[in-house]
């Protein structure tokens, strides 16, 4: 029999840390006299005692460490719980929203998606706004320690990969999500910082600046505007694209650099075939808007290069209607989506590193067919990959596309379009944020979808979020009889 106790209590304590962190947007609407504090004062004050209860009723069950049941269920159990408290402040006050709109903003924002059922962003109080961007801020750190200490150790389509580079000396678990938070955290807050100042330097509010650093370090999308970039300047674009891409870039590799070694980053593999990807993609794009669409020059790199880097990336931020470009554009940024950044950052999607393996499998599959007595290996930055790396890679992607085509029935059930259906699912799963069409597109929201909708979406992301393995894992009956 499992004891469960310690998740309880880890949760309990993210719980109180939540209400904690409450207090920011509450003394941010005290400033701007909105009106709105009461309401954050309230959300915390529940958040923070039922946190505080769930951690107390649980403390006797602590012991040395955590098993990798209990992880498992730590790293699903935080997605269930905390959008749930997240989601207290959209309900009352401004912008007075229904259980299942604050459920699915929550979920958003902590999965760092960047699908938004609120409108009229502009006239909402500066404390919703702050709370929206703290969200994805919070969501994001959080899945990058996730990410180099939990994943690698649960096997999680191929991130056993980085095993070796992990936190493996500290210990328990706990240990090295500890050490794991205190390196990477640094990192973070160095360039949100910059970023905020780099975002100042081009023009934008201190407000602005804040939460839209945020968002753009935890490539997570939320804007404080409802035409998210598109009328914010032509430098801020440009600060925004440099960050995504510093952002999608593995933070460990950041901390190794710190610390004197700059060798692991310059010869990162994943690092090259993001910025390669990023390269081919502007390239081709850019021709193709120059070709056909014309315009002035410099306008065409920077939406091109912000759009497609936003996609590439997961963040979701947009500074055009990219589905008036034509039909090549619009396939490409829906194929883009599947793509993201590297693994141990703050992007989301399925990962350079994966499609990497998945290219050196068929590679060396027909080096084998030409050469059947040639002796043929997968190798990546330089370490031989095992067979059990790449099973779990290909079952990752079967198991996303399994998700997809599953998600986008149940989205066509509700009464929605194909485009709507297909590329709503793909936008949560793949942690995206816009989709295609009209409702859901650039320029739209998921207001109008239903809320069986929402409730599918925000379970993608969810899903989607933890790489799929994690949470599926919890319905294997071999899983609970460990």
């Amino acid at each position: 029999m499992h004891d469960f106790r310690p998740v309880g209590f880890f949760i309990g304590i993210l719980v109180v840390g939540l209400g904690l962190s409450m207090i920011l947007p509450l003394l941010t609407d005290l400033a701007y006299r909105n009106g709105h504090w009461s309401a954050f004062a309230i959300s915390g004050a529940v958040t923070i005692a039922t946190g505080a209860a769930m951690a107390f009723a649980c403390f006797n069950g602590l012991g040395d460490g955590m098993n990798i049941p209990q992880t498992f269920l730590l790293t699903s159990g935080v997605f269930v719980v905390i959008p749930v408290f997240a989601a207290i402040p959209f309900m009352f006050g401004a912008p007075d929203a229904s259980f299942v709109d604050a459920f699915f903003e929550a979920m958003s924002g902590l999965t760092t998606t960047g699908a938004t059922v609120f409108t009229n962003l502009e006239s909402m109080p500066e404390g919703v706004l702050l709370w929206r961007g703290m969200l994805q801020w919070l969501g994001a750190v959080w899945m990058i320690v996730v990410a180099i200490v939990m994943f690698p150790l649960l096997r999680v389509g191929g991130m056993q990969l980085f095993r070796w580079e992990s936190y493996d000396t500290m210990g328990t678990i706990q240990a090295r999500a500890v050490e794991a938070a205190r390196s990477v955290s640094v990192v973070y807050v160095v360039l949100t910082g910059l970023c905020a100042l780099c975002y100042m330097s081009a023009g934008q509010s201190f407000f602005d600046s804040v939460v839209h650093s945020m968002t753009t370090v935890a490539t997570g999308g939320f804007a404080n505007y409802d035409s998210s970039f598109s009328e914010i300047g032509a430098w801020s674009e440009y600060v925004c694209v440099l960050f995504m891409i510093l952002s999608s870039l593995p933070f460990i590799r950041y901390v190794q650099a710190m610390q004197g070694s700059m060798k692991p980053f310059l010869k990162d593999s994943q690092i090259h075939g993001f910025l390669l990807t990023v390269a081919v993609v502007f390239g081709v794009l850019g021709y193709w808007q120059y070709a056909n669409a014309g315009g002035e020059t410099e306008l065409i790199v920077r939406k091109v290069l912000f759009n497609s880097v936003s996609i590439l990336t997961g963040t979701g931020y947009v500074s055009a209607d990219y589905s008036l470009w034509g039909s090549f554009p619009v396939v490409l940024f829906f194929l883009l989506g599947f793509v993201g950044g590297c693994a141990g950052s703050t992007s989301c999607s399925i990962k350079i590193f994966r499609f990497q393996l998945l290219i050196g499998a068929v590679v060396a599959r027909f080096r084998r067919i030409s050469n059947p007595h040639a002796v043929t290996t997968v190798k990546y930055s330089g370490y031989q990959v095992r067979q059990e790396v790449l099973a779990s890679v290909m079952a990752f992607f079967f198991a996303f596309i399994g998700t997809l085509v599953a998600v986008s029935i149940l989205l066509a059930l509700t009464g929605l379009d194909f485009i709507t259906s297909v590329s709503g699912a793909a936008a949560a799963l793949a942690n995206i944020g816009p989709g295609l069409g009209s409702m859901i597109g650039p320029s739209g929201s998921y207001a109008e979808l239903s809320d069986f909708a929402k409730w599918v979406l925000s379970a993608a992301m969810m899903v989607g979020r933890l790489e799929l393995m994690t949470v599926y894992v919890l319905f294997s009956a071999s899983f609970w009889r460990a």
